[in-house]
């Protein structure tokens, strides 16, 4: 019978998903757990294992189709959801009284080792059961006295310590074949066939869901990629270290020119899939942009004395162990501006202002995925040091690929930082359901007249944009003039 397994629900609410490629081809033996298709959602790139063992009568979706969960993807002829036993073993099983190795369900096992142990008292009552053995000579195995019998006995027990070990892995079906093989290669001395290369079934590399999303993101193999983890698998260091070492070739000389002359055969253009997280935040990026207003204004400040308390925050025993930052600064400006201008903490309706009494802080952090924007929650509740905490916590989880939906909902207000990049300024887009959002340029020496003097001070330029259906114009200067005061003197932070 055919058995159809349609796309699972992955979870976190997500009701679609991408073919990324098949693990299989039709005509493929698979068995119970086997990796089936690599597919992405929007959060994650998941390898689905397979339900049934069987063979493989047709792939159902092309690989770069995006299917709603439920769909059938594939169809596996002869599926059932435990390893059928074959007929003909049971039959010796009973004329012999022996077990057949390799024969039966994998409980089977525990009769196969039993024969390593010496013969007791009561075994010699089988021992007429020999005279019968020609008659079914190519299936029965040998008696416990034989060496090759031995042999056979312990690779069993190997194997079914084995497969115990890897229960409920991809593996596991592997294990099951081998602990069959030594019996099934003793009747025949013909050798077995070999499948053509094309028709092999593909083992996956192991590796976690972070380091295959970075490999994907930089093209990498991860075949080719030597692990060093528990049981095989790929690290995150293995990728860098596999990274680093290409690098070093390409500046070696071996990297090919990225200009293509005229006489280059074939296609001259690169096409990057936009899907997963670029997609989605393209999609929002661009409903931003269309339904919300922009206004954006921008504003100088001589951010010396921040560096200076940045500097002291370091030294301080209070924040041993803190990464510190002039983001942490401008944060903490953010939320102190935020309580003074209310309404740039607020969402629009068509029937009305939503203004928040509590901020949920997002940071927009640049990721192989894509740009997101994972948030702090009730970062008014914050102390200084909770605040540098969370940050490092919140860019490091992002930039590994961990962030999980729920840290990215319900922001109030954005903060990027783009000066992290080497860049004055820009005009960001607001996030959706926000009305502000605040630019943060890099931090460098540039001339001040200070007293009419001209000297070299630490400058920086904010730029920060706004839904002008919410905030007007003196609003917004406000606010960005108050998140100015405090990177001018971080002390104004007392009055909070």
């Amino acid at each position: 019978m055919s058995q159809i397994f349609p796309l699972p629900d992955v979870g976190e609410g997500l009701t679609e998903a991408e073919i990324l490629s098949w693990k299989v081809a039709v005509g493929t033996e698979v068995a119970i757990n086997d990796v089936l298709v690599e597919i992405e959602t929007a959060k994650s790139v998941v390898e689905l294992p397979s339900p049934f063992a069987g063979t493989v009568e047709a792939l159902l979706v092309a690989e770069g189709e995006t299917v709603e969960v439920g769909t059938p993807i594939i169809s596996i002829s002869g599926g059932d959801n435990a390893p059928a036993t074959p007929a003909a073993p049971a039959v010796a099983e009973a004329e012999s009284g022996t077990a057949l190795v390799g024969s039966g369900p994998k409980a089977d096992a525990v009769k196969r080792r039993a024969r390593k142990r010496p013969a007791s008292a009561t075994q010699p009552a089988q021992a007429p059961a020999a005279p019968v053995a020609p008659a079914v000579q190519a299936p029965v195995a040998h008696t416990p006295s034989d060496p090759v019998n031995r042999n056979q006995g312990l690779l069993s027990e190997l194997a079914e310590r084995a497969s115990r070990f890897v229960e409920n892995t991809p593996l596991n079906s592997m294990v099951q074949r081998l602990s069959h093989e030594p019996a099934a290669a003793a009747p025949a001395a013909a050798p077995a066939p070999t499948l053509p290369p094309e028709q092999v079934p593909h083992r996956p590399t192991l590796a976690p869901p972070p380091v295959r999303l970075a490999a994907k993101e930089l093209g990498v193999d991860l075949a080719n990629v030597t692990a060093t983890g528990a049981r095989g698998q790929v690290t995150k260091q293995d990728l860098m270290n596999y990274v680093a070492h290409l690098s070093d070739v390409q500046h070696s000389g071996a990297r090919q020119p990225f200009w293509q002359p005229a006489a280059t055969p074939g296609d001259r253009i690169e096409r990057i899939p936009v899907r997963g997280v670029r997609k989605a935040t393209a999609k929002a990026m661009v409903s931003s942009a269309f339904s919300a207003p922009h206004v954006s204004i921008f504003v100088d400040v001589d951010a010396s004395r921040t560096m200076e308390f940045v500097k002291r925050l370091k030294k301080s025993r209070h924040f041993e162990g803190v990464k510190v930052t002039p983001l942490l600064v401008l944060a903490a400006a953010v939320i102190w501006a935020a309580e003074r201008n209310p309404q740039v903490n607020a969402t629009w309706t068509d029937s009305e202002i939503q203004i928040k009494h509590f901020m949920n802080l997002g940071i927009a952090a640049a990721t192989p995925r894509g740009l997101m924007v994972p948030n702090i929650k009730d970062a008014q509740e914050l102390s200084l040091r909770e605040l540098a905490i969370a940050l490092n916590n919140l860019t490091t989880r992002a930039r590994e690929g961990k962030t999980q939906p729920a840290e990215m909902a319900n922001g109030t207000l954005t903060i990027t930082n783009i000066g992290s990049l080497g860049i004055d300024t820009g005009t960001p887009i607001i996030n959706p359901g926000e009305v502000a959002i605040v630019a943060f340029g890099t931090i460098k020496q540039k001339p001040w007249v200070v007293d009419g003097e001209v000297i070299p001070r630490w400058v920086t330029t904010l730029g920060g944009s706004f839904d002008h259906r919410v905030v007007d114009g003196d609003l917004s200067a406000r606010f960005m003039a108050d998140v100015a005061a405090i990177l001018e003197e971080p002390a104004l932070l007392l009055d909070h």
